[in-house]
């Protein structure tokens, strides 16, 4: 009975072994087959002139009698015919992450309008909402709405809550910015931080080893003990990128006084329009309200197909983004 027992258990095993090694080999071949996949997308074309027009005729039926309505309905009907333009507005939104991900997609927005655009003729809005976060990746996103300018495309930034650092980066490339009463600009400056753990490994007898080739291929370290000449190293960094942005800023702002805006602070409404950071005081709705009496306006999205590790990855990264502006708006911002 024992032996009995104990072929089976042995055939169970091989049998459990056989599987897994065939659930690995197809989680291999899907995996490599969303890999194939995971650059491919959708771009999606919404035409908000439609949409406005429509919510308007609805409401104004709602608010007649029955006899009225049911006149009103045929009377349009018959008419069918509406305004049309030959000029477009192309609606864009960016909510921008610490690591300004979101870039990718803009990307291909942007390649999309260009590929079709009438530059005499079209023009675009961004809805920009940023606290700014990574150079390279704020940088990258500037540089994106830098190509609708460049092939002379009349660009408008529209801010309703905050475009800061980073976030301004990318609003100055635009002909106007435009921002709701209490948005948040500004806030040109640098900041990078770093904890040190050198002591407590110290008082704990652990040692830390670092080889480096290059007197500055590393300034700070989070284990190792900093010097000051380290220090120095990373300030003058820190001090060289600030200048590149306010190098940055001013070529696209030239009416700005730079050194009294580049300070690392932030401005609402009036108070940004004083100082030059804004053209107007305004919210989106109103701006694409107007936008859609003089011409056909489309919201252009490109949304990224995303494997499911990736949309989890990516919500837990939008959780720690809401937090820490939470923490910033909290300790920093005027609050009421």
């Amino acid at each position: 009975m024992l032996e009995l027992l104990g072929e089976y258990g042995i055939f169970l095993l091989k049998t459990a072994t056989i599987v897994i090694g065939i659930m690995l080999i197809l989680g291999m071949v899907i995996n490599a087959a969303s890999r194939q996949k995971s650059n491919s997308g959708e771009l999606k074309i919404q035409n908000l002139s439609k949409n406005l027009k429509s919510i308007c005729e609805q409401m104004k039926l709602e608010m007649l009698s029955d006899k009225d309505r049911k006149k009103a309905k045929k009377e349009a009907k018959k008419a069918k015919v509406t305004e049309q333009f030959d000029n477009r507005v192309f609606v864009l939104d960016f909510n921008g992450s610490m690591d300004a991900h979101e870039t990718e997609s803009l990307r291909r927005e942007v390649t999309a309008i260009l590929a079709i655009a009438d530059i005499e003729k079209d023009e675009v809005i961004l809805r920009l909402e940023s606290p700014g976060g990574v150079v390279h990746g704020y940088g990258l996103a500037a540089a994106q709405l830098k190509r609708l300018r460049d092939k002379g495309l009349k660009l408008t930034i529209s801010v309703d809550k905050v475009a800061a650092s980073g976030g301004y980066m990318m609003a100055c490339i635009g002909d106007r910015i435009v921002a709701a009463p209490f948005a948040v600009v500004g806030s040109i400056g640098v900041l990078a931080q770093i904890p040190n753990f050198h002591r407590l490994l110290q008082k704990n007898d652990i040692d830390f080893e670092q080889i480096t080739a290059g007197e500055y291929k590393r300034t700070l370290t989070l284990f190792g003990e900093n010097t000051e000449k380290g220090r120095e190293k990373f300030k003058d960094d820190i001090e060289s990128i600030h200048g590149l942005f306010k190098d940055f800023v001013k070529d696209h702002r030239a009416s700005l006084d730079i050194d009294s805006v580049a300070t690392g602070e932030i401005w609402y409404g009036q108070a940004a329009l004083d100082k030059g950071l804004i053209d107007e005081i305004r919210t989106s709705d109103d701006l694409l309200i107007d936008a859609i009496e003089r011409a056909q306006v489309f919201k252009v999205t490109y949304k990224q197909k995303t494997k499911l590790s990736e949309r989890f990855t990516q919500g837990a990264q939008s959780s720690i983004d809401r937090l820490l502006m939470q923490w910033v708006q909290r300790s920093k911002l005027w609050r009421w």
